[in-house]
């Protein structure tokens, strides 16, 4: 072997021993943990029960009609509050009631004491929900089932049972004009969470 290749090995070796030296200066001891975590969003899943309120026939001035209803939580979430929002139609079957707003002599009734059906907590018009403010009917609602609602709100899995009564208001005067005629009401419930919270 020649003088220069003895030479190159030489250093090809020593600089092979100083890498693994100084590889060997910076060993440490290592350890790992892996963590796993989880963000999983809950659910607001408020339900009527039963879905249609109320479906009747052959109205008259006068009549009363008691219904009620259940507002159920299925989600997992605590609901603070359900706004209501009222909307209907009408169906003027001859044309003769003069844009007379069937709604105005229709009353709703809010029962939420079962011992005492026949005292409203709150008497209003199809007609005055309609073009309510939600915040007012909530305000209302709110006030309504008091500290058990406004403080805890609905709890998941819990429900409270309604009363409503709707009334064909008699006038007195001549109503002809609605007879045949049909209203068509729409109640929209929706249900807002709680704030959020240190978790």
């Amino acid at each position: 072997m020649s003088l220069k290749k003895k030479l190159g090995l030489g250093v090809a070796s020593a600089a092979l021993g100083l890498s693994l030296v100084g590889g060997g200066t910076y060993a440490y001891f290592s350890d790992t943990e892996v963590t796993n975590n989880t963000f999983a969003a809950g659910t607001l899943d408020l339900s009527v029960n039963p879905s249609t309120i109320i479906d009747v026939k052959d109205l008259k001035p006068g009549d009363t009609m008691l219904r009620s209803f259940e507002l159920k939580n299925g989600g997992t979430l605590d609901i603070k509050n359900v706004t209501l929002l009222t909307d209907y139609t009408i169906k003027d079957s001859k044309g003769d009631n003069k844009a007379e707003d069937l709604g105005k002599h229709i009353r709703v009734n809010f029962l939420f004491n079962v011992d005492k059906l026949d005292a409203p907590v709150w008497s209003t018009t199809l007609a005055d929900l309609k073009g309510m403010d939600p915040k007012v009917v909530k305000n209302k609602f709110d006030l309504m089932f008091g500290d058990e609602w406004g403080a805890k709100g609905l709890a998941p899995g819990s429900s409270d049972l309604l009363f409503v009564q709707y009334e064909f208001v008699d006038n007195g005067k001549d109503q002809n004009a609605f007879q045949g005629d049909s209203l068509s009401l729409k109640w929209t419930f929706d249900a807002m969470q709680k704030a959020g919270s240190e978790r």
